[in-house]
Protein backbone atom coordinates (compact mmCIF):
# COMPACT_ATOMS: atom_id res chain seq x y z
CA UNK A 1 0.00 0.00 0.00
CA UNK A 2 2.75 2.43 1.02
CA UNK A 3 4.80 1.49 -2.04
CA UNK A 4 1.84 2.30 -4.30
CA UNK A 5 1.32 5.74 -2.76
CA UNK A 6 5.04 6.41 -3.01
CA UNK A 7 5.04 5.50 -6.72
CA UNK A 8 2.11 7.85 -7.34
CA UNK A 9 3.87 10.72 -5.57
CA UNK A 10 7.10 10.05 -7.52
CA UNK A 11 5.19 10.04 -10.82
CA UNK A 12 3.39 13.27 -9.84
CA UNK A 13 6.62 15.07 -8.94
CA UNK A 14 8.40 13.85 -12.09
CA UNK A 15 5.44 15.03 -14.21
CA UNK A 16 5.56 18.49 -12.66
CA UNK A 17 9.31 18.75 -13.19
CA UNK A 18 8.97 17.53 -16.75
CA UNK A 19 6.29 20.07 -17.51
CA UNK A 20 8.36 22.93 -16.12
CA UNK A 21 11.44 21.76 -18.06
CA UNK A 22 9.51 21.49 -21.33
CA UNK A 23 7.80 24.87 -20.95
CA UNK A 24 10.75 26.91 -19.77
CA UNK A 25 13.73 25.26 -21.49
CA UNK A 26 12.91 22.70 -24.14
CA UNK A 27 10.08 24.53 -25.98
CA UNK A 28 11.83 27.95 -26.16
CA UNK A 29 14.93 26.17 -27.48
CA UNK A 30 13.08 24.51 -30.37
CA UNK A 31 11.01 27.52 -31.42
CA UNK A 32 14.21 29.51 -31.90
CA UNK A 33 15.55 26.95 -34.37
CA UNK A 34 15.21 27.92 -38.11
CA UNK A 35 13.04 24.91 -38.89
CA UNK A 36 10.38 25.96 -36.40
CA UNK A 37 10.86 29.74 -36.57
CA UNK A 38 9.57 29.95 -40.15
CA UNK A 39 6.22 28.59 -39.00
CA UNK A 40 5.87 31.31 -36.33
CA UNK A 41 5.15 28.83 -33.58
CA UNK A 42 5.86 31.48 -30.99
CA UNK A 43 3.33 34.32 -31.32
CA UNK A 44 3.64 37.73 -29.70
CA UNK A 45 0.95 38.33 -27.10
CA UNK A 46 -2.05 40.33 -28.24
CA UNK A 47 -3.51 42.81 -25.80
CA UNK A 48 -7.08 43.96 -26.30
CA UNK A 49 -8.06 47.21 -24.60
CA UNK A 50 -11.53 48.68 -24.87
CA UNK A 51 -11.49 52.40 -25.71
CA UNK A 52 -14.47 54.68 -25.57
CA UNK A 53 -14.02 58.15 -26.99
CA UNK A 54 -16.43 61.06 -27.02
CA UNK A 55 -15.70 63.18 -30.06
CA UNK A 56 -16.99 66.73 -29.95
CA UNK A 57 -17.76 68.00 -33.41
CA UNK A 58 -16.71 71.65 -33.28
CA UNK A 59 -18.72 72.60 -36.33
CA UNK A 60 -21.88 71.22 -34.77
CA UNK A 61 -21.08 73.03 -31.52
CA UNK A 62 -20.58 76.27 -33.43
CA UNK A 63 -23.86 75.89 -35.32
CA UNK A 64 -25.69 75.17 -32.09
CA UNK A 65 -24.17 78.23 -30.41
CA UNK A 66 -25.12 80.47 -33.34
CA UNK A 67 -28.71 79.30 -33.20
CA UNK A 68 -28.74 80.04 -29.48
CA UNK A 69 -27.47 83.62 -29.71
CA UNK A 70 -28.71 85.11 -32.98
CA UNK A 71 -32.13 86.13 -31.65
CA UNK A 72 -30.42 88.32 -29.05
CA UNK A 73 -28.78 90.41 -31.79
CA UNK A 74 -30.34 93.82 -32.52
CA UNK A 75 -29.90 95.53 -35.88
CA UNK A 76 -29.30 99.29 -35.93
CA UNK A 77 -29.75 101.79 -38.74
CA UNK A 78 -28.84 105.42 -38.10
CA UNK A 79 -29.11 108.57 -40.20
CA UNK A 80 -26.91 111.31 -38.80
CA UNK A 81 -27.69 115.02 -38.94
CA UNK A 82 -25.30 115.20 -41.87
CA UNK A 83 -27.22 112.56 -43.80
CA UNK A 84 -24.67 109.78 -43.27
CA UNK A 85 -26.20 106.30 -42.97
CA UNK A 86 -24.69 104.02 -40.32
CA UNK A 87 -25.41 100.30 -39.94
CA UNK A 88 -24.43 98.07 -37.08
CA UNK A 89 -25.59 95.84 -34.26
CA UNK A 90 -26.12 95.59 -30.54
CA UNK A 91 -26.95 92.90 -28.03
CA UNK A 92 -29.96 92.39 -25.76
CA UNK A 93 -28.82 92.14 -22.15
CA UNK A 94 -32.15 91.54 -20.38
CA UNK A 95 -35.45 90.03 -21.47
CA UNK A 96 -37.28 93.30 -20.67
CA UNK A 97 -35.39 95.16 -23.41
CA UNK A 98 -32.13 96.53 -22.02
CA UNK A 99 -29.48 96.44 -24.74
CA UNK A 100 -25.94 97.67 -25.36
CA UNK A 101 -24.23 98.90 -28.49
CA UNK A 102 -21.42 101.22 -29.55
CA UNK A 103 -21.80 104.92 -28.87
CA UNK A 104 -20.44 105.51 -32.39
CA UNK A 105 -23.61 103.94 -33.82
CA UNK A 106 -26.02 106.22 -31.95
CA UNK A 107 -24.55 109.75 -32.11
CA UNK A 108 -26.64 112.58 -30.77
CA UNK A 109 -28.98 114.52 -33.08
CA UNK A 110 -29.53 111.48 -35.32
CA UNK A 111 -32.49 109.38 -36.41
CA UNK A 112 -32.37 105.78 -35.20
CA UNK A 113 -34.12 102.53 -36.06
CA UNK A 114 -33.73 99.38 -33.96
CA UNK A 115 -34.67 95.99 -35.41
CA UNK A 116 -35.44 92.86 -33.38
CA UNK A 117 -35.78 89.88 -35.74
CA UNK A 118 -36.59 92.28 -38.58
CA UNK A 119 -39.23 94.19 -36.62
CA UNK A 120 -38.78 97.89 -35.78
CA UNK A 121 -39.21 98.52 -32.06
CA UNK A 122 -39.46 101.71 -30.01
CA UNK A 123 -36.55 102.70 -27.80
CA UNK A 124 -35.08 105.13 -25.30
CA UNK A 125 -31.39 105.94 -25.15
CA UNK A 126 -30.47 105.84 -21.46
CA UNK A 127 -26.84 106.93 -21.56
CA UNK A 128 -23.67 107.09 -23.62
CA UNK A 129 -20.06 106.58 -22.56
CA UNK A 130 -18.00 108.23 -25.30
CA UNK A 131 -14.70 107.38 -23.66
CA UNK A 132 -15.39 103.64 -23.73
CA UNK A 133 -17.60 103.85 -26.86
CA UNK A 134 -20.68 102.29 -25.24
CA UNK A 135 -24.36 103.15 -25.26
CA UNK A 136 -27.20 101.72 -23.17
CA UNK A 137 -30.67 101.58 -24.73
CA UNK A 138 -34.07 100.44 -23.46
CA UNK A 139 -36.20 98.78 -26.13
CA UNK A 140 -39.99 98.96 -25.91
CA UNK A 141 -40.40 95.20 -26.04
CA UNK A 142 -40.41 92.39 -23.50
CA UNK A 143 -39.86 88.63 -23.39
CA UNK A 144 -36.76 89.00 -25.52
CA UNK A 145 -34.05 86.40 -26.05
CA UNK A 146 -30.87 86.81 -24.00
CA UNK A 147 -27.50 85.08 -23.73
CA UNK A 148 -25.19 84.15 -20.89
CA UNK A 149 -22.11 86.20 -20.02
CA UNK A 150 -18.66 84.62 -20.34
CA UNK A 151 -16.13 84.62 -17.52
CA UNK A 152 -13.17 86.41 -19.05
CA UNK A 153 -10.85 84.97 -16.42
CA UNK A 154 -11.37 81.59 -18.11
CA UNK A 155 -10.58 82.89 -21.60
CA UNK A 156 -7.48 81.34 -23.16
CA UNK A 157 -5.11 82.34 -25.94
CA UNK A 158 -5.94 80.44 -29.10
CA UNK A 159 -9.49 79.77 -27.94
CA UNK A 160 -12.00 79.53 -30.77
CA UNK A 161 -14.51 82.40 -30.87
CA UNK A 162 -17.09 83.77 -33.30
CA UNK A 163 -18.96 86.99 -33.95
CA UNK A 164 -22.58 87.50 -34.93
CA UNK A 165 -23.94 90.78 -36.27
CA UNK A 166 -26.46 92.24 -38.69
CA UNK A 167 -25.24 93.81 -41.89
CA UNK A 168 -28.82 94.14 -43.11
CA UNK A 169 -31.07 94.83 -40.12
CA UNK A 170 -34.24 95.21 -42.21
CA UNK A 171 -34.00 91.67 -43.63
CA UNK A 172 -32.61 89.93 -40.55
CA UNK A 173 -29.31 89.53 -42.37
CA UNK A 174 -27.28 87.84 -39.66
CA UNK A 175 -23.60 87.48 -40.46
CA UNK A 176 -21.18 85.10 -38.73
CA UNK A 177 -17.39 85.02 -38.67
CA UNK A 178 -14.97 83.00 -36.59
CA UNK A 179 -11.37 82.95 -35.44
CA UNK A 180 -9.18 82.60 -32.38
CA UNK A 181 -8.12 84.83 -29.50
CA UNK A 182 -4.72 86.45 -30.13
CA UNK A 183 -4.46 88.49 -26.93
CA UNK A 184 -6.71 89.88 -24.22
CA UNK A 185 -6.90 91.80 -20.98
CA UNK A 186 -9.59 93.69 -19.07
CA UNK A 187 -9.51 96.52 -21.61
CA UNK A 188 -9.42 94.75 -24.98
CA UNK A 189 -9.76 91.38 -26.71
CA UNK A 190 -7.92 90.91 -29.99
CA UNK A 191 -8.66 88.11 -32.45
CA UNK A 192 -7.51 87.21 -35.95
CA UNK A 193 -11.00 87.99 -37.33
CA UNK A 194 -11.43 90.63 -40.02
CA UNK A 195 -14.78 91.83 -41.34
CA UNK A 196 -16.76 94.68 -42.84
CA UNK A 197 -17.24 97.91 -40.93
CA UNK A 198 -21.02 97.43 -41.24
CA UNK A 199 -20.65 94.75 -38.56
CA UNK A 200 -19.52 97.27 -35.95
CA UNK A 201 -21.33 96.58 -32.71
CA UNK A 202 -21.53 92.86 -33.47
CA UNK A 203 -21.08 90.54 -30.52
CA UNK A 204 -18.20 88.18 -29.83
CA UNK A 205 -18.97 84.78 -28.29
CA UNK A 206 -17.06 81.73 -27.13
CA UNK A 207 -17.90 78.31 -28.54
CA UNK A 208 -20.43 77.79 -25.74
CA UNK A 209 -22.40 80.82 -26.96
CA UNK A 210 -21.44 83.04 -24.01
CA UNK A 211 -21.07 86.78 -24.61
CA UNK A 212 -17.47 88.02 -24.58
CA UNK A 213 -17.91 91.61 -25.76
CA UNK A 214 -18.83 94.13 -28.47
CA UNK A 215 -16.76 94.49 -31.62
CA UNK A 216 -15.24 97.68 -32.99
CA UNK A 217 -14.23 97.44 -36.66
CA UNK A 218 -11.96 100.01 -38.28
CA UNK A 219 -11.58 100.96 -41.95
CA UNK A 220 -8.91 98.28 -42.39
CA UNK A 221 -11.53 95.70 -41.27
CA UNK A 222 -9.59 94.92 -38.10
CA UNK A 223 -11.84 93.62 -35.32
CA UNK A 224 -11.19 94.58 -31.68
CA UNK A 225 -13.55 93.74 -28.86
CA UNK A 226 -14.67 95.70 -25.79
CA UNK A 227 -14.65 92.99 -23.08
CA UNK A 228 -17.73 91.93 -21.15
CA UNK A 229 -16.22 93.15 -17.87
CA UNK A 230 -16.35 96.76 -19.13
CA UNK A 231 -19.85 96.33 -20.48
CA UNK A 232 -21.16 94.90 -17.20
CA UNK A 233 -19.68 97.82 -15.28
CA UNK A 234 -21.19 100.32 -17.71
CA UNK A 235 -24.62 98.64 -17.58
CA UNK A 236 -24.56 98.41 -13.79
CA UNK A 237 -24.49 94.59 -13.58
Amino acid sequence: MKEGILKILIIFVVSICGGIFADQILWPYFVERPLFYQYSLEQNPVYVTERKEIIIQENEALQSAIEKVNKAIVGIRTKTDRGVILSGSGLILTSDGLMVTLADLVPQSSDFSFFVEGEIVGFQILRRDLENNLALIKLDKENLSTVGFADISKLKLGERVFLVGMNSPVTKGWTVNEGIVKSFDEDLIQTNIRDEISLSGSSLFNIAGEFLGLNIIDKQEKVDTIPIIKIKTFAGF
